[in-house]
């Protein structure tokens, strides 16, 4: 793909000036930039194929048993109270 860009003097200058630095033509540093930006958004992608629960359980994996246990049974019903200090609702 081909891509024009119109930049102000002091925007090219900064340009060649970061390609300089690295010792690539402006061309080449600009195409590892877009590589560098392109990664991120393929793993996002592909972690949100996967269901939220496994997610979920992947997150959880490494909390220790003994804070597992210490979690409320109704965090889910009383969310407003852990989460905001709010009374309890009645069940």
């Amino acid at each position: 793909m081909d891509v024009t860009l119109h930049l102000s003097e002091d925007q090219a200058a900064a340009l060649e000036a970061q390609a300089a630095a690295e010792g690539v033509p402006v061309d080449v540093w600009l195409q590892r930039l877009a590589e560098q930006h392109a990664r991120p958004v393929q793993s996002a992608a592909r972690s949100l194929a996967r269901p939220i629960w496994e997610e979920i359980v992947e997150n959880m994996k490494d909390v220790p048993e003994e804070v597992m246990a210490a979690m409320p049974n109704d965090g889910a019903s009383q969310h407003d109270h852990y989460i905001y200090g709010w009374p309890k609702r009645e069940a």
